[in-house]
């Protein structure tokens, strides 16, 4: 397929967005495939990408979770070649600590997670020793994941689009997708640069898959945009914001970490939105620095910036990776959630072997790990 049909280009996979997920997936695939990746905005990372927190924890998510992250180890640990110099994750370290209302769910989690990583449970006055911000008498217990590191989140997205070019792949942005017709056995797809012709499609829109769906005629997959905020203050002064851990709260509902020598702080919304480009609520500010201040001996006197990012969920909270039961050239990559970055390298390898109609290898390569993430496995409603 790498020539012109009825005058238009033709590829063999169109990648829709241009996020972390659709970039790892399309350099994959470009080894032995025409490709082009399409984003609408002007850069790729746009969106929920170049707004992660950008943690790497193996205790973090479900265990589907926990299983592609296992899997996406071996990329963080030692980059592929053509990457950029230097580590993709540097150490952190992540503190989970509950109050009185939450210690036992806390705790539960512990035992139950303790075996896929070295997790520690602090008693409270060890947690105030390791994390002096902590309000004396504010925790009750918790864990420490020390092997659980930060991502360059730049660094591997710059990785990915490196590795895509060098092997043949295009990048188009200023690219929205307007509109998506069958051909034959493949799919035309009108363009915001363009028409073009591919003989498979991929979905990996995020906040807007389910809308690339119905575009098709394929049935949406229920998929539920929610808005995450954050902010960024100074830190105390004599804090060694290097130091710290990423702290986060007994129920989740708040996290702190360092961020370029300030600290970033997020009340963990999750508040389902239409697909757009997100902006932070005033009330989800004000709700993260009273949720941060009653935790933390912090005095939030300025807020030096904010944001807001939409990660996408599925119905039952795992990503949805695989061909559409009833358009075979239709491949779903969506749904990941706040695990996006993390589980990236795991997802584009195997939505790669299946798209060329190989067999998973490695930690991949389990059938109920394919059947957790099968489109359809929910019910979907059907678009036009």
């Amino acid at each position: 397929m790498r020539g012109t049909m009825t005058g238009q280009e033709t590829f063999d996979v169109a990648v829709i967005g241009g996020g972390i997920a659709g970039v790892s997936a399309a350099a994959e695939l470009a080894q032995d495939l025409r490709v082009v990746l399409l984003e609408a905005e002007t850069q790729p990372g746009y969106h929920a990408t170049g707004r992660s927190a950008a943690i790497l924890a193996q205790t973090y998510g479900p265990p589907v979770i926990r299983r592609l992250t296992q899997a996406a180890s071996k990329v963080f640990e030692a980059p592929p070649e053509g990457f950029p110099d230097g580590p993709l994750v540097s150490p952190r370290g992540l503190v989970r600590f509950a109050s009185a209302e939450n210690i036992d769910a806390v705790r539960a989690e512990f035992e139950a997670t303790a075996a896929d990583a070295s997790l520690t449970w602090l008693e409270p006055a060890a947690l105030e020793a390791r994390v002096p911000l902590l309000r004396k008498g504010y925790a009750a217990g918790g864990f420490v994941n020390d092997a659980a590191q930060d991502i360059d989140v730049h660094a591997l997205l710059t990785g990915y689009l490196r590795q895509f070019r060098a092997r043949g792949g295009e990048v188009r942005t200023g690219a929205p997708v307007r509109g998506l017709v069958r051909k034959g056995t493949g799919w035309e797809l009108r363009t915001g640069a363009g028409t073009i012709q591919a003989g498979i499609l991929v979905n990996a829109a995020g906040a807007w898959a389910d809308a690339v769906a119905g575009m098709a005629g394929v049935a949406r997959q229920g998929l539920d945009p929610r808005r995450r905020s954050a902010i960024t203050f100074e830190a105390p002064r004599g804090c060694d914001t290097a130091a710290l851990p990423m702290l986060v709260g007994g129920d989740e509902d708040f996290y702190l970490k360092p961020e370029a020598g300030r600290l970033m702080a997020s009340p963990a919304d999750a508040t389902s939105s239409a697909p757009c480009d997100a902006r932070p609520e005033e009330i989800d500010i004000a709700v993260c620095v009273d949720r941060i201040t009653r935790a933390f001996d912090l005095d939030v006197r300025r807020i030096l910036s904010s944001w807001a990012g939409l990660r996408t969920f599925a119905p039952d909270g795992s990503p949805v990776c695989g061909f559409d039961p009833e358009q075979g050239n239709f491949f779903w990559l969506a749904g990941q959630g706040g695990y996006g970055v993390q589980t990236a390298p795991a997802l584009a390898a195997l939505a790669a072997a299946l798209i060329r109609g190989g067999t998973p290898e490695g930690d991949l390569a389990d059938r109920s790990l394919l059947r957790d993430l099968a489109p359809g496995r929910f019910d979907a409603t059907v678009t036009g």
